[in-house]
């Protein structure tokens, strides 16, 4: 039996985990026993047979919130709390919080317990740790040169996690999770939300802001991808993964033209039409920064696999957030 804490389980992401979680019933081929909720605000209730489930509204970079949240020894941890990258950008002492004094917290808590205490730990990373230029295809060994807050606040918490992995703190893995597309639900704060929504938005016959140009392109993975992303990290053997302890993962690279014809392919003219394009200057200089395409071989290798191409992002998205149809 094994007991499990999942951070920012209200985001879209953590909480798709946690229906994943309960859905098997176990994680690495262990029965769960416990799973433990939290987020800034309330995690919805769940219930399963068979699993004691507990939402909290914590903040982790409060002291002593951490500790309680540890405070049943969970023998897995994802750590999925963060602000997005728009809004960290934005609110420069916000970004640092959350995504870095949080994370130490919750790092810290977990060293004071000590041995024999040593969870698996799994953490979201992102691309957003490189930084132009970039070469065509982003090696596994690239170097790491963040142009924003975020990618900065995600680089310092991979060398963290790599640091106490090393103390034998707990037994980390970060997860460099590419542009998560389609996000369902409203939009939230992310540059990178417009990725999602020209897509999105279409779907259900609303209009959809394109902010910038067709020629962009970017790396993406789905909300399914994500889960299932961490969920294999989970059981992942770390003498396998070794001392290099975070990992790019797959996705498809394409560009915003087409995105477009990919929905185009999938759902019409009529759908794809509903695109408007209206420059934003500051997601450009954000964006322009970003990585565009990876060779993840070290993720593939360790047995992580995401979509084939921009298509069937789509045709997920619609079966399973919109009942397998669309406005057309």
């Amino acid at each position: 039996m094994v007991n499990v804490l999942i951070t920012g389980a209200a985001g879209m992401v953590g909480g798709k985990l946690a229906d994943r979680l309960i859905q098997d019933g176990a994680v690495s081929d262990k029965p769960i026993e416990a799973l433990t909720l939290a987020d800034i605000v309330a995690p919805p209730a769940r219930q399963a047979a068979g699993i004691d489930i507990s939402t909290h509204a914590a903040d982790l970079a409060d002291p002593g919130v951490a500790d309680r949240l540890i405070a049943g020894r969970p023998q897995v941890i994802f750590h999925v709390a963060a602000v997005t990258s728009g809004e960290a950008e934005a609110d420069f002492d916000k970004g640092y919080r959350v995504n870095l004094d949080g994370m130490r917290m919750l790092f810290e808590a977990i060293r004071r317990v000590g041995h024999p205490y040593c969870p698996r730990l799994v953490w979201t990373s992102s691309i957003a740790v490189f930084g132009a230029p970039f070469p065509e295809a982003i090696p596994d060994d690239f170097f790491e040169t963040p142009l924003t807050s975020y990618g900065t606040q995600k680089a310092i918490g991979e060398l963290l996690l790599a640091d106490y992995t090393r103390r034998g703190v707990f037994d980390g893995i970060g997860i460099r999770l590419p542009t998560i597309v389609v996000r369902p639900g409203e939009p939230n704060r992310a540059a990178s939300g417009f990725f999602s929504g020209i897509i999105r938005e279409p779907l259900v016959g609303k209009e959809a802001i394109l902010p910038v140009p067709d020629s962009i392109r970017h790396w993406h993975a789905t909300p399914r991808s994500a889960v299932n992303f961490l969920v294999h990290a989970a059981g992942l053997d770390g003498a396998t993964v070794g001392a290099r302890r975070n990992i790019t993962m797959p996705g498809v690279s394409v560009t915003v033209a087409e995105q477009i014809a990919a929905l185009r392919k999938v759902a019409g003219d009529r759908v794809a039409e509903r695109i408007v394009r209206k420059p934003d200057q500051t997601i450009m200089r954000i964006v322009e920064g970003w990585p565009r395409n990876f060779a993840p071989e070290r993720a593939i290798s360790l047995g992580f696999r995401a979509e084939s191409d921009f298509e069937e992002i789509i045709r997920i998205h619609i079966e399973d957030e919109l009942g397998g149809t669309w406005v057309k």
